[in-house]
């Protein structure tokens, strides 16, 4: 497998806060899915797990080369097997884009501190259709 794409992305986690205390669940359901709200609903303080999910999906995105153009948060799940790592789901579009670019799979690492959350993508997969590279 050859790494098709990378992407990264950084935010304060009281900027989610804010926002899913001013919009309430319209945006965290608009954001993220039921698997990702049960997870971190779990926890004491979900605003850091929520914002690493957020930071993840548009780490994803870049990784996709495709940013937010045309996809939904949805079309791409943060999900937690036990105490495996973190897992990229990909649904709908994201689906079909990654598929177009010849990735098969994307690693996330995600993680966060007292006031920022990071996560990283690693896009990868054989040759996409339209290339000449193997």
């Amino acid at each position: 497998m050859r790494v098709r794409g990378v992407g990264t992305d950084i935010i304060e986690i009281d900027r989610i806060k804010k926002v899913a205390w001013k919009r309430g669940r319209k945006f965290v359901e608009r954001v993220f899915t039921k698997g990702e709200l049960n997870f971190c609903m779990e926890r004491d303080d979900p605003f850091p797990c929520l914002a690493a999910r957020f930071a993840a999906k548009e780490a994803v995105f870049k990784a996709l080369g495709s940013g937010l153009g045309g996809l939904g948060w949805k079309d791409v799940e943060v999900v937690r097997r036990g105490k495996c790592p973190p897992e990229i789901l990909m649904h709908g579009r994201a689906r079909e884009l990654a598929g177009r670019a010849g990735i098969d799979r994307v690693l996330i690492s995600v993680s966060h501190d007292k006031g920022r959350a990071i996560a990283f993508a690693i896009a990868l997969g054989e040759c996409c259709r339209n290339c000449s590279d193997g």
